[in-house]
């Protein structure tokens, strides 16, 4: 696939490059949001019980994982932005095959095909924006995920809204007509345009000791790349937790009212959008290792609070305070992994960082079984410790 240099007479192209990837990342939030709010549905039209729900779910994991293992050969091969087009059309019309499905293993199956077009899109959009970074010569990253956070609040946002008035099936038929029309706008932007190079400067400046000495690199930069996806993994370990968590910690520990409990994550992901949002000045003043380290301890100092507070609003300032701490470590250590190793690079880090939110709630809950919820919860400040401390002793090899 050919490339567009930023020092050449292509770079305003690289605003529009920007905007098109940032409608895909909220496309991607928003149509999985969108599912999200009907499992409960889609649970009672298939006649699942608990256990058989769990196990058809981990199809959207199985099939995530799979694909985000073999995309990464496939943006090198026919380049991100075709890739992340073809997903962008398979995402919105896998989402309205759940409803169709009457069974427990019917649902797996199509969740299984689901999942694949979710993970090959996490991927492909996320390589393609790897490279617009390093075009751009500035840490934008943060902005990308951002728009993931709020399309996925409006798709959130706007399930609760219909739940009650449209059936599981037009709702996400709604979805698929409203994804596939996004991204017949958003496609043609990124077929048009090749993957943008940057300045020779900046490609020389980014290089680790390691690039620089190809006869080094393999071994190195895979181990970079596991350190990186690590990273990944402890902060995602998080999101997971307090996704399923949250709410029935204040519900079941602090006797909070459901209404209440249920902002537990809108607090969290609400405060993880702002985060982002913010991000890129933050990058630019502290720099990848500060960023890491500070957000991993900031996330750690909110998750003790949020976890051991005794009254319900100081349980609701911790997990913000945790929203904010997370909120870049992920999107830092996926634009470093493929900034050192490619589309491959993406893949490694996005699957560790994947299998960090698949672990975060089944390890809490068997915690809570052991011990105690709040006791469970705090697994999670030890993980975004750790993090700091990986970004902190790896601070000249992987970040900076």
């Amino acid at each position: 696939m050919g490339t567009v240099n930023a020092d050449g007479p292509h770079a305003p192209s690289l605003t529009r490059l920007r905007l098109a990837i940032t409608v895909f990342f909220a496309l991607d939030g928003f149509v999985f949001a969108g599912w999200v709010v009907r499992i409960p549905a889609i649970k009672e039209q298939t006649g699942a019980s608990a256990s058989a729900l769990g196990l058809a779910l981990l199809g959207v994991s199985a099939g995530a994982v799979i694909t985000m293992m073999v995309t990464g050969g496939l943006c090198r091969r026919f380049g991100s932005h075709k890739v992340t087009v073809a997903c962008g059309i398979l995402l919105p019309l896998t989402v309205a095959l759940p409803p169709l499905t009457h069974s427990p293993l019917a649902l797996g199956l199509v969740l299984l095909v689901f999942g694949a077009a979710y993970g090959g899109i996490n991927v492909a959009m996320n390589s393609a924006a790897v490279d617009l970074v390093a075009a751009l010569g500035r840490p934008v990253m943060p902005s990308f995920h951002a728009a993931f956070s709020l399309g996925g609040m409006v798709g959130s946002g706007l399930g609760g809204l219909v739940a009650g008035h449209l059936s599981p099936t037009r709702h996400l038929l709604a979805i698929t007509v409203i994804g596939l029309v996004v991204t017949a706008a958003a496609a043609p932007t990124l077929l048009r345009h090749p993957a943008p190079r940057p300045p020779e400067r900046i490609r020389t400046q980014d290089r680790t000791p390691e690039q620089q000495e190809p006869g080094r690199a393999g071994r190195r930069v895979q181990g970079l790349v596991l350190v990186l996806g690590l990273i990944a993994l402890c902060s995602s370990y998080g999101e997971g937790a307090l996704a399923d968590w949250s709410a029935l910690h204040l519900e079941q520990d602090l006797h909070a009212h459901p209404g209440i409990a249920a902002a537990a994550y809108s607090c969290f992901a609400l405060a993880m959008t702002i985060g982002r949002l913010s991000g890129t000045t933050l990058l630019e003043r502290l720099g990848r290792t500060r960023t890491l380290v500070y957000g991993g301890v900031t996330g750690a100092a909110g998750m003790l609070l949020g976890s051991l507070a005794p009254t319900v609003w100081l349980t609701l300032v911790g997990f913000a305070i945790t929203g904010l701490g997370l909120a870049n470590i992920f999107p830092v250590t996926i634009e470093r992994a493929g900034a050192l190793a490619g589309p491959t690079g993406v893949a490694a880090a996005s699957t560790l960082g994947y299998g960090g939110m698949l672990l975060g709630p089944p390890a809490i809950g068997f915690m809570a079984d052991w011990f105690s919820l709040p006791t469970a919860l705090t697994s999670v400040a030890v993980l975004a410790a750790v993090a700091a401390a990986i970004g902190f002793a790896t601070r000249r090899a992987a970040v900076d």
